[in-house]
């Protein structure tokens, strides 16, 4: 007994060791013209990542003018007063570095990751991008090219590749999430230069904007670099975020999308909280439940017991406001969707009814914490969720702590989260078939 007694002592210390050294120790601050600074100070590679989040995403668009967000996480690799066209990718990899940019609903992430020795570079090209980027019709013109490109390959010519589209639009009526981030070319198109530069002036400010630096760095000397570089940037005029709120539903939204896709898909869509709300922990947690691996609720009903499916799940498509559920079947050749839904439907219905076990909670609760643990493998990634809890939340320091908000969900709560929520008034429901007519 005594044996057993100090291996369990020996194992909640290995833990509580192991929990400690995934502490993700920073300082944060804000400068004067209104940007938000994050510092991330780790030795144990010589690799630094420097990041700027901009908290401006599709949703900030202007109806008639969407994808401008998208359109500038290309335009702003165009080059500034002081950096060639062409020239901003060369200087990071010259250096031997990478460097990227994406876009969301609801902000833009542009970063490079350099050797250490390079964190100056890397300050010095974000604070062109942020006072002095080249917006003008030479790179406009090229950058309508590469957009036109991307939608060609990751909508037009993909399986299924519409389906946040085709989702969104029926999923909000009135909130700008309607339109997908790539957004339309038509009005990509249409747009003047000068609504380029309106829209560059607008949010590609300090004011709008985390600094979020991890790395090999040392702080005291960063916050100085930064000093050198940023605080002459003027601050912008406030953001005024958009304040519309979606109706509840009061009834299912239901559709079929004909395409050249050989195999059926089931898509179901229902409305959830926003990330970061009290709810949203057991709506998340009630999805990792479903849908979390080869195990997990749906996989196993619909796809290895029913056989009714190549594969069937269902995640959240988290959101700063209000966002979806979206649960997804791949139907096998000659089964009928309606069957294929009506076994996904058992599964979300049961999610309502039966207790979940002791069992299946526990394991439940391990994939979160191994999620959680596993999400801050690299520099830029601690970068990025640093500014992410900032941005969105207010609270950077959930880089340490979110787990806990997890953690305290109960089953009861995922019970009543599946009632309130997955119900069919809250819902979408498309069918994406063959078009038996299309060339």
């Amino acid at each position: 007994m005594n044996k057993l007694i100090a291996l369990i002592a020996l194992t909640i210390v290995s833990y509580t060791l192991s929990a400690q050294s995934n502490q993700i120790d920073f300082v944060e601050y804000d400068m004067k013209n209104g940007m938000h600074v994050i510092l991330h100070e780790d030795h144990s590679t010589p690799i630094v990542a420097v990041t700027v989040m901009y908290h401006v995403g599709s949703k900030n668009e202007d109806p008639s003018r969407t994808g401008m967000a998208h359109f500038f996480e290309h335009l702003l690799f165009e080059g500034s007063e002081n950096i060639g066209r062409g020239e901003y990718t060369n200087y990071v990899e010259n250096a031997g570095g990478t460097l990227n940019a994406n876009t969301t609903n609801d902000r833009t992430f542009y970063y490079e990751v350099l050797p250490s020795n390079q964190l100056e570079m890397g300050l010095w090209l974000e604070s062109e991008r942020m006072l002095h980027a080249k917006v003008e019709q030479v790179g406009i013109e090229t950058q309508r090219e590469v957009v036109k490109e991307e939608k060609r390959q990751r909508v037009d010519n993909q399986p299924y590749g519409t389906l946040l589209q085709e989702t969104m639009v029926r999923a909000y009526e009135e909130h700008p999430y309607q339109w997908t981030v790539i957004g339309s070319l038509d009005h990509l198109n249409a747009a003047k230069e000068e609504e380029f530069q309106a829209f560059y002036k607008n949010f590609y400010v300090p004011n709008n904007a985390v600094l979020s630096i991890a790395g090999d760095i040392n702080i005291k000397d960063t916050k100085k670099l930064i000093k050198k570089y940023f605080s002459g940037i003027p601050r912008g005029a406030d953001i005024i975020p958009p304040s519309v709120v979606e109706p509840a539903k009061s009834a299912e939204i239901r559709d079929t999308i004909l395409g050249k896709d050989q195999l059926p898909l089931v898509v179901q869509a229902y409305h959830i909280p926003a990330q970061g709300t009290e709810e949203f922990y057991a709506v998340d947690m009630l999805n990792t439940l479903l849908s979390g691996g080869e195990s997990s609720r749906l996989n196993k009903a619909v796809v290895d017991e029913k056989q009714l499916a190549m594969f069937c799940g269902a995640f959240s498509f988290a959101l700063e406001h209000p966002g979806l559920t979206l649960g997804f079947a791949m139907c096998n050749m000659g089964t009928d969707p309606a069957e294929v839904e009506a076994a996904m439907d058992e599964e979300f219905e049961r999610a309502k009814t039966e207790p979940i076990s002791d069992r299946e909670y526990q394991k439940l609760r391990n994939q979160i914490e191994n999620q959680f643990v596993s999400s801050n493998s690299t520099m830029a990634g601690i970068a990025e969720t640093l500014a992410n809890y900032h941005m969105y939340l207010g609270e950077a320091n959930l880089i340490n702590t979110e787990i806990d908000r997890y953690l305290a969900v109960t089953k009861e709560d995922i019970m009543e989260a599946a009632k309130k929520y997955y119900t069919p008034e809250n819902r979408v429901v498309l069918y994406f078939l063959l078009d038996e007519n299309a060339e």
